[in-house]
């Protein structure tokens, strides 16, 4: 389990000390606001906001962002005002982690609905602050990660709404990896058993593929230096709910994608 301790230690390598102990300060303000309440897999609430920070701390986002990821469900779940945030914290910290509450306050139902009114709030937090967007994302991102202490239906219901709404807003984003990870997550807890199924398939024909695509970057990275052009190379394989709406849409096995 990540500690406040480790995430200043990485944070320390491009944030100032002042910065981080903001950030410390932040954590321990949440631990104090979330004391007592558990998370379903019987953890300490405060693992939630101290993991949501870890993975904007990979983005190297900025010590606000970090401090409104630690205090995100502050507002919502303990009943602390958001003026005492800002009491505490400064009107900028407040102001990101009421934009956070307010997003996660929507209900829709169903998928137009969803989108239409979800990207509309989603615009206008973004044209006040994307911030707002990417703790929200990162919150989300966390959630499903850990979705699999929650009851069936339940489960699906956040996999499909992430499916529906937070993939395609991180793609409107380009945020590549977020996307990628929101639809395998979703594909896996909506379709256990299939994603099971591609998973292996996959598995059994990676390994000569990877060389072949690993050979084939090393080709064109000696070809690219020979000509003095500068580039990076990269190849990469279809993940699963890519190979699965593949399959969907074209109606052939995964030997055929």
């Amino acid at each position: 389990m990540p500690s406040i301790d480790a995430l200043a230690d990485r944070l320390s390598t491009y944030l100032g000390n002042d910065q981080v102990n903001l950030v410390r300060r932040a954590y321990f303000y949440a631990e104090q606001a979330h004391d007592g309440q558990r998370r379903r897999s019987g953890e300490a609430y405060v693992t939630h906001p101290l993991a949501v920070a870890n993975i904007l701390a990979d983005m190297h986002m900025d010590h606000q962002s970090l401090m409104a990821a630690m205090l995100h469900d502050v507002i919502e779940d303990t009943g602390i005002a958001k003026e005492a945030l800002q009491a505490q914290f400064g009107e900028t910290v407040a102001e990101l982690v009421d934009g956070v509450s307010k997003l996660t306050q929507m209900n829709f139902e169903t998928k137009a609905e969803a989108q239409a009114e979800n990207f509309q709030k989603m615009a206008m937090a973004m044209a006040r602050d994307i911030r707002v967007i990417l703790v929200k994302l990162a919150d989300r991102l966390h959630n499903m990660r850990t979705l699999e202490v929650l009851s069936g239906e339940k489960r699906r219901r956040i996999a499909k709404e992430t499916l529906e709404i937070y993939a395609p807003i991180a793609n409107r984003l380009g945020m590549h990896a977020i996307r990628i990870e929101f639809e395998d997550l979703g594909f896996k807890a909506m379709h256990p058993m299939r994603s099971a199924r591609i998973y292996q398939a996959v598995k059994r024909a990676r390994g000569n593929r990877k060389e072949i695509v690993n050979k084939i970057e090393e080709s064109l990275g000696h070809c690219l230096a020979i000509d003095g052009i500068q580039g990076e190379v990269s190849g990469r394989q279809k993940h699963l709910y890519g190979i699965y709406k593949k399959m969907r849409g074209k109606r052939r096995g995964v030997n055929e994608i």
